[in-house]
């Protein structure tokens, strides 16, 4: 499958999770203190993305 999420630590040594096709990163979540509130993260997203609304700045 090429999407994917990867949950990753960034340079402030927190967790990221990132969405990414192939190896491309689409987007990327805050950091977290844990892995677990980036996987919170991923399943808020997984949960509440498909109905989200889509808005056009300007």
């Amino acid at each position: 499958m090429a999407h994917k999420f990867v949950i990753e630590k960034n340079k402030a040594g927190e967790f990221v999770a990132k969405f990414k096709y192939n190896s491309e990163t689409i987007f990327w979540t805050e950091g977290y203190s844990s892995k677990a509130g980036a996987k919170n993260a991923i399943e808020s997203i997984l949960k509440n993305g498909p109905g989200a609304a889509v808005e056009e700045a300007g």
